[in-house]
């Protein structure tokens, strides 16, 4: 069997949600009007048949009470005093009933035996045992004429004497249905007008409400769509409903996020061209330089100097690379990170730089730790984060301290967790920084004024942005404050805690 394509798998799920979300292609004006009207004709079906239950049974009712009412009069008029069954009914009394029935009127009274009968004999009989003085209404047809019936049975003062011995006499009285049915049309023609009303108004109402509810979000639509390409303002909340208000919140949180992406491009295009130009000119001018000299040892000295210029420019780029990362790159998951490695990594990285410089370079334990023999190596210290990024940012505080101190100085670097933070520190002899300089530090390309080191001033807002990414900080003070030679003590902090870490980069 040939398996698909990776394209046709790729492509089911989505077809697949297309056919189970069809309203997706809908707007929501029209998803609302489509739920809604047919509810609303379903509801209005529902309530024409509830009605037409509730006046049949209202008509039945009426009707019955006249039935009732004729069979009262009917068994008031029963005479049994010959000994025989016989109905004394004026035939006002019939007319009357006929007239309101409006239509026919069956009567029939007869012994419970059937020996004796008066009146319509062929009605039907009801279809259960009638108890006495309780009355039985029943749907029937007499020589195929709907009729509705009512039966009325009590027991005789003394049994007949005369054809028959029963002591128990039947009265019915039947009517045409004509009049009931008549009736019930016109309640139920009532009904339906009412009905067709309300649901006229209904769907006025919820057409208005619909495009009143939605006016917001075309207003929304139109002001974002006249926007220009740029504006990243945040849009107001108050101006939609509540219910919309955290979709705009999400939005103006995805716009502040493209926001600053955009600002860290800008930056980075800004930082990049400012300062790659004055290297690429002077770049120029030496090699233009180097190519005009007739003398070989003043070449070889052009020549050098390009390798230098070269140097710094690389540095320099590769600094504003790991800015921009630091900045902008997303973080993987924290792992546990061995800060005693990581520092001891960083040592023999640029221990070639502060041999060259002449600077004693160490490792030492935290000070503040637990005593450790001179001899034996340092006991591991973990702590979360990211190796790379925080080996880029201890990478960065080591170099600038190997340029600052001078000749004969001194670098230490400790690591290690202490009171629940993670701590990197870089501590040098040198001639440090002035407070109003420490305050600034971070910031893009500073120079400290006075500083013999020549540098991209991009070294400390590097370590800053990564600490800043672990939820931490970059700690600057001196190392022996009131010398001539302060110092510098350079501190990444972060937590040490894996959920307060994850908690602060989510």
């Amino acid at each position: 069997m040939t398996p698909p394509p990776p394209d046709a798998l790729a492509a089911a799920p989505a077809s697949a949600s297309r056919r189970r979300l069809p309203w997706t292609h809908w707007s929501l004006r029209r998803t609302l009007l489509a739920v809604l009207l047919p509810g609303l004709l379903l509801v209005m079906g529902l309530e024409l048949m509830v009605s037409w239950r509730n006046d049949l049974s209202a008509a039945n009712a009426a009707f019955d009470r006249s039935l009732l009412g004729a069979i009262k009069a009917m068994d008031a008029n029963i005479s049994t005093d010959s000994g025989g069954l016989s109905v004394e009914l004026p035939y006002r009394t019939l007319e009357f009933f006929e007239l309101t029935a409006s239509g026919q009127v069956f009567y029939r009274v007869a012994s419970s035996d059937g020996l004796v009968e008066i009146g319509d004999s062929g009605l039907p009989p009801p279809p259960l045992p009638l108890v006495d003085g309780r009355a039985q209404f029943h749907d029937a047809a007499y020589f195929g004429v709907p009729v509705r019936v009512g039966s009325y049975a009590r027991r005789l003062p003394q049994p007949l004497s005369q054809g028959s011995h029963s002591d128990r006499v039947l009265i019915q009285v039947a009517e045409t249905l004509q009049s009931r049915q008549d009736f019930t049309r016109r309640l139920l023609l009532e009904n339906v007008a009412r009905d067709a009303l309300l649901l006229l108004a209904a769907l006025a109402l919820v057409t208005l409400a619909v495009h009143g509810a939605l006016r917001p979000l075309s207003r929304l639509r139109a002001e974002v769509a006249a926007r220009a390409a740029a504006d990243l303002t945040p849009i107001d909340p108050r101006r939609v409903p509540k219910d919309v208000r955290p979709l705009v919140q999400a939005i103006n949180t995805h716009m502040q996020r493209y926001q600053q992406v955009l600002g860290q491009q800008r930056r980075f295009i800004d930082d990049a061209s400012h300062q790659l130009r004055t290297p690429l000119t002077t770049l120029a001018t030496q090699v233009g330089f180097a190519l005009r000299e007739g003398d070989a040892a003043r070449r070889e000295a052009a020549l050098l100097a390009i390798k230098e210029q070269v140097d710094g420019a690389i540095r320099q780029a590769n600094q504003m690379l790991a800015l921009a990362r630091a900045d902008a790159a997303p973080l993987p998951a924290a792992e546990a990170v061995d800060l005693t490695a990581l520092a001891e990594g960083v040592a023999r990285q640029l221990w070639p730089l502060a041999r060259q410089h002449g600077i004693d370079l160490g490792l030492e334990p935290l000070p503040g730790a637990a005593p450790v023999d001179a001899d034996a190596p340092l006991p591991p210290a973990c702590a979360p984060g990211h190796a790379a990024l925080l080996h880029e940012a201890l990478a960065n505080l080591l170099h600038n301290a190997l340029l600052q101190v001078p000749r004969g100085g001194r670098v230490t670097l400790h690591a290690g967790v202490r009171n629940g933070q993670a701590l990197l520190v870089v501590r040098d002899d040198g001639p440090g920084m002035p407070p109003e300089a420490r305050a600034r530090a971070g910031e893009r390309f500073l120079h400290v004024e006075g500083s013999a080191a020549r540098g991209s001033g991009l070294g400390l807002a590097i370590a800053q942005a990564i600490v800043q990414r672990h939820g931490g900080a970059l700690l600057l003070d001196a190392a022996r404050p009131g010398q001539p030679r302060p110092g510098l003590v350079a501190t990444l902090c972060w937590p040490a805690d894996t959920g307060a870490l994850q908690e602060t980069q989510g």
